[in-house]
Order: structure tokens, then sequence, then C-alpha cells
């Protein structure tokens, strides 16, 4: 039998060592990336559920203005759609694209608007991982969605009982 010297082994669990950490900083890392986007994902949601809260609330306390197209009183940024747009452009740190955010109003019309009228606002974005293997996982884009309901508090522009 051959005999090695001590050195020998010990180079030799250092080379163990190093490959066990090559494997393991992989997986660290793909989980670290995984967790990146999914938090980037949740704060993109809270901004625009907030969003369309503020919607709903401005639609609820000012039946009226609806959209820009209800009346001179209701131009930019006096009206429901704007105040929500505008809530989704201005929250700070988001990774939002305002472009990509969809926005309806149901009741759409203040003539269908009376006094305890659910007024429902409803936001839609298109988001994009940033990760090229969630990336891969899922489909180019995840459709993240939000709303929210107020009861309008004053009538729109319908005779109300």
């Amino acid at each position: 039998m051959r005999w090695r010297p001590d050195s020998w082994m010990r180079n030799m669990r250092r080379g163990q060592s190093l490959v066990e950490f090559a494997l393991a900083a992989t997986v660290l890392l793909l989980l670290l990336s995984g967790v990146l986007d999914l938090g980037r994902m949740y704060m993109a949601w809270v901004a625009i559920q907030d969003a369309a809260g503020e919607g709903a609330l401005y639609a609820a306390m000012n039946p009226r203005c609806i959209s820009a197209a209800d009346g001179p009183l209701c131009a930019s940024p006096n009206n429901a759609y704007d105040r929500t747009f505008i809530a989704i452009r201005q929250t700070p740190g988001t990774p939002l694209d305002p472009y990509r955010v969809t926005i309806t109003i149901t009741p759409n019309d203040p003539n269908q608007i009376c006094f305890g009228t659910p007024i429902t606002v409803s936001t839609t974005y298109s988001f994009t991982m940033i990760t090229p293997l969630l990336r891969g996982m899922f489909s180019s884009d995840i459709t993240l969605r939000a709303y929210a309901v107020q009861r309008a508090l004053n009538n729109g522009s319908a005779s109300c009982p």
C-alpha cells in the first residue's frame, strides 16, 4: 500500500468544499433572484390597489366626474380616471410603467349614479419579470388585477328619487 502525506488529503478536501460552495451558491442566487421578482410583483400590486382605492374614493365623492368627457368641470385631473392614473404615476419607488395599466370604472356614466350606488374601479397591470429563469417559467407577462368599491356619496347627473 502506498503512503500519502496529510497535506495531499487536506488539498483534496479543499477542492471538495469549493465544488460544494459553487453548487450551493448557484441555488441560493436563483432563490434570491426569484424573491427579488416576487417582491417587485407585490410592490406593483400594492401600487395598483392603492391607485384603484384613490380613484374609487374620488368617484364616490364626485360622481359627476368619472372621466374628462363628462363636462368642463371634469377636465384633467378632476375626474376619477385621471386621479387613478396620477396615483399610479406618483407612487414613489415602484417599478410601474403607467402606460401598461388599464383602468376601468363601472358604472362609467354619471347618469346611472345615485346616492349609495356602488362604484367599482378596476386596475390591470401587465407585469414583466426581470429574472430570465422566471421569465422562461411563466409567460412573457403576468397580469395583476386590483379593484376597489366605494358607494356614491352624492348623486351623479341622474335624476334620483
